[in-house]
């Protein structure tokens, strides 16, 4: 997208807010609507936004280092909460203390599948590939992981699910509890990449920039490149996700979010060393530590930043899940309200996305 498809976004928003026949319906939390003009969609003073000081999440990192949400969401005061996990971001959603996040697939399905359907809805995708299986040398097949230890950043996270179900296709198994052909440990990514460095698994399968580290600084070999399995080579790793009440609420709001998404990965497409920039002095600032620049360059290259949430892989990844005994049979029917996403898109000139389960 050019400059003046940025502005034609602005424009979009701004007309789409003049034009709405949307009507608010009444909020009962101290969020206190702001002034809007007759018939334009409701907004709210403050905005809770949930994001992961992580390279997967660099659109949040980079839309809030560079003032891009700010800028976007004009009259409406942008409040930020970082995690270090999807499950704690799902439980503050489900408690009203965020109104939106960034997060992965399998936490949004389990936040879906807790609230009966209630709680959220996917309102755009944001980051997709940047995970798969490095193994220490030695190990060159899938049948050489048999008797192996591989480690994963949670038991039942998105990278967990997808190594249960690559065993499972290829006629391993793995108990939750470490047993079976390969035992799977789940453990966070620090510990994960300590660990492989001093030899106690003999692999893992994680995001990047854990990726890149484990390759980089550990001299690991990459196994299994995940995108490998997935048609073109895309599947979702973050996307964007507000609750319902808050979509219900203030759904001028959410379309000032949604144009700050965009203007965010539309930053990283055209300004693509910057935003590296950005992004790292965005994870100092929130952990104390940037990425050294060789595993930032190499994470970034190994992702890509896009607003379509690449539903097909989500439904997927939910089928996996149920498969390897980690979810329980979930309907998903509703969980994407792609509609102001595609409203903005449509008006920028740019490629509607869809929800369908496949492409």
């Amino acid at each position: 997208m050019s400059s003046r498809t940025l502005r034609a976004l602005a424009l979009a928003t701004a007309a789409l807010a003049a034009t709405s026949a949307l009507a608010a319906c009444g909020s009962d939390d101290d969020n206190t609507k702001a002034d809007t003009a007759a018939g334009a969609p409701a907004e709210a003073k403050t905005i809770k936004l949930g994001y992961f000081p992580n390279i997967t999440h660099a659109p949040a990192l980079v839309g809030v280092n560079k003032g891009l949400f700010k800028d976007a969401l004009s009259g409406t005061d942008l409040q930020t909460q970082t995690f270090n996990a999807g499950p704690a971001a799902i439980e503050a959603l489900l408690s009203g203390a965020i109104d939106a996040t960034y997060i992965g697939p399998n936490p949004a399905i389990n936040g879906w599948a807790k609230s009966k359907g209630t709680a959220l809805k996917i309102i755009a995708g944001s980051t997709s590939g940047g995970a798969g299986l490095v193994v220490k040398e030695g190990i060159n097949t899938v049948a050489d992981l048999k008797g192996k230890k591989i480690a994963t950043p949670q038991l039942g996270n998105t990278q967990d699910v997808a190594l249960r179900a690559y065993l499972k296709e290829n006629g391993l198994n793995a108990d939750t509890n470490g047993g079976g052909d390969v035992s799977i440990l789940p453990q966070d990514n620090a510990t994960a990449v300590q660990a492989f460095a001093q030899g106690a698994i003999d692999g893992a399968w994680v995001p990047e920039p854990n990726l890149s580290k484990l390759l980089l600084e550990s001299k690991g070999k990459l196994l299994v490149d995940e995108k490998t399995l997935w048609p073109n080579q895309e599947f979702v790793t973050t996307h964007l996700i507000v609750s319902q009440k808050f979509l219900k609420d203030y759904p001028g709001t959410v379309k000032k979010l949604l144009q700050g998404h965009l203007a965010a990965v539309k930053y990283i497409a055209d300004n693509n060393a910057d935003a590296q920039t950005a992004a790292n002095a965005q994870i100092e600032s929130l952990t104390g530590k940037a990425l050294k620049p060789e595993i930032l360059t190499a994470a970034f290259k190994n992702l890509k930043f896009t607003a379509d949430p690449i539903a097909s892989s989500l439904y997927t990844s939910a089928k996996h899940a149920e498969e390897v005994k980690l979810l329980d049979a979930v309907d998903l029917k509703g969980i994407y309200d792609l509609g102001p996403l595609n409203e903005l898109l449509k008006a920028a000139g740019q490629p509607e996305v869809s929800d369908a389960a496949a492409s």
